[in-house]
């Protein structure tokens, strides 16, 4: 072949790879405005493989939730259906684009975009096969499990929707010490109970309540009274308990910040601040979250952005000392 048709069809390639990562951060950027805010402050070369890695969740998790408004035969299909991708993407077959694909938004067309882009990270980061399959179990279940008697089987769902994504970021973020991969299951196990306390009644309303059977008992808080949205000192005292063993998993988390690779510590302290501050919000407002949904805009993640970074420059001064 001549060189100038081999220079072309690699620069082809490229191009591809290109417009594949950035349809990962328009979904990202849409979808995700938290996870998108702390990830600008990741060196621009480990954005692209987390914008990926977003774009991936969303896209699973998008096309089990419409499949399982037919019914759960096909939200099982569709289950299938990604783990054959992911067997694809894995083994490095070709992924070919579809022409009809639009920049940040959300279709099945658009997810060979997603594969390409993982297909080109994977060359650079060993993200264990296992991750992505265990990411579609926990999705899958909230299919079919809508109650969850322990906490223990609360904590493998999260485990499964959360937790695998921290880490496969871990993967990117790059770390030292192998038990750092302990702390990045921590966060996502963190990130997902505030999920849960923060969505009660927006879950209540699909028929779904994530607090452990176990929980309601204790503090006498009946699954009628969450569907009512009705909150009273029972629920309040649900609510701090629950916070509580949230925060012990954000402690934890942060203490493998310093494991990370330098250009990502920053990042990460700050994603866990920022969600952690939405169990300050639930707090301030008498942790009724019926009410309106604990979160913080814009101006408010800004503001947290200095003394977080002066955080994160200690957490690299405390390694270096070592």
């Amino acid at each position: 072949m001549p060189k100038n048709a081999n220079l072309k069809r690699v620069y082809k390639v490229l191009n591809e790879i290109e417009k594949a990562y950035e349809y990962c951060r328009q979904v990202t950027r849409r979808h995700a405005k938290s996870f998108y805010f702390a990830a600008k402050f990741l060196p621009r070369i480990k954005q692209k493989p987390i914008y990926a890695l977003y774009a991936l969740c969303r896209h699973i998790d998008d096309e089990i939730d419409e499949a399982e408004i037919k019914n759960e035969a096909e939200a099982i299909k569709a289950v299938e259906n990604w783990k054959a991708k992911l067997n694809q993407v894995f083994s490095g077959a070709e992924i070919s684009i579809h022409p009809g694909a639009k920049p940040g938004e959300l279709h099945h067309k658009n997810q060979s975009y997603v594969l390409e882009a993982w297909q080109d990270l994977l060359k650079t980061y060993k993200i264990p096969q296992n991750l992505p399959l265990e990411l579609i179990k926990g999705v899958l279940m909230d299919t079919h499990v809508k109650r969850f008697e322990t906490f223990e089987e609360l904590y493998v769902y999260c485990y499964r929707v959360a937790s695998t994504v921290g880490l496969m970021s871990t993967e990117i973020f790059g770390y030292t010490e192998k038990k750092t991969l302990e702390y990045a299951e921590a966060l996502g196990i963190a990130m997902q109970l505030t999920n849960i306390l923060r969505d009660v009644k927006e879950d209540a309303r699909m028929g779904r309540i994530y607090l452990p059977q176990e929980d309601l008992r204790r503090f006498d808080v009946s699954e009628k009274q969450i569907f009512a949205a009705q909150s009273n000192e029972n629920f309040v005292e649900l609510m701090k308990f629950q916070i509580t063993r949230a925060r012990k998993f954000y402690k934890k988390a942060e203490q493998g910040i310093p494991l990370l690779e330098k250009d990502t510590r920053f990042t990460v302290l700050l994603a866990c601040r920022l969600y952690a501050k939405i169990l300050d919000k639930i707090e301030q407002q008498n942790y009724n979250v019926f009410t309106r949904r604990a979160h913080t805009n814009f101006s408010q993640k800004v503001l947290f952005i200095p003394g977080i970074w002066l955080q994160a420059r200690s957490l690299r001064q405390n390694k270096s000392t070592k």
